[in-house]
């Protein structure tokens, strides 16, 4: 649907004899691009005994395979006081992939996670060696009632 309409917008230029873009048409052709950068979706936590899980979704889109990629997490309770600060290795990445992980966070409540802060990326590299701009092409999406962020 997006695509039929940057086409029709595009060609319409055409049609009327200008090359120009129109802001709008610029700002869709934008969004329809993909990104560049690691997604990282905090798609479901689930109570499991007395750990809850924590599902992400990881969609490298950086054109790097990553074989260290650790998330430095900061948990915070209903009142905004730090709960917990959990270091979880996500590597391997490997580039054009999707992969679900999940990670277990022991004697912890999911109904007790009100916030979870991706406070860094560190260690990270990839073939080249370490790299210092994982935490700037990192990209986050929520699914769940927790508020997730950077």
């Amino acid at each position: 649907m997006k695509r039929n309409k940057l086409l029709a917008m595009a060609l319409s230029g055409l049609v009327t004899g200008g090359l120009a873009m129109s802001a709008a048409a610029q700002d869709d052709m934008e969004e329809a691009a993909p990104a560049e950068g690691v997604t990282l979706e905090l798609n479901k936590l689930e109570q499991v005994d007395q750990t809850c899980r924590a599902y992400m979704l990881f969609k490298n889109d950086s054109g790097s395979d990553f074989d260290q990629f650790r998330l430095d997490l900061v948990l915070f309770d209903a009142e905004g006081v730090i709960s917990r600060r959990i270091a979880i290795e996500a590597a391997p990445l490997e580039t054009g992939r999707s992969t679900v992980k999940f990670f277990d966070f022991s004697e912890q409540q999911c109904a007790d996670i009100d916030r979870m802060l991706v406070n860094g990326v560190s260690p990270c590299a990839d073939a080249s060696g370490e790299r210092e701009d994982c935490a700037d092409i990192l990209e986050l999406a929520n699914r769940t009632e927790v508020e997730f962020y950077q």
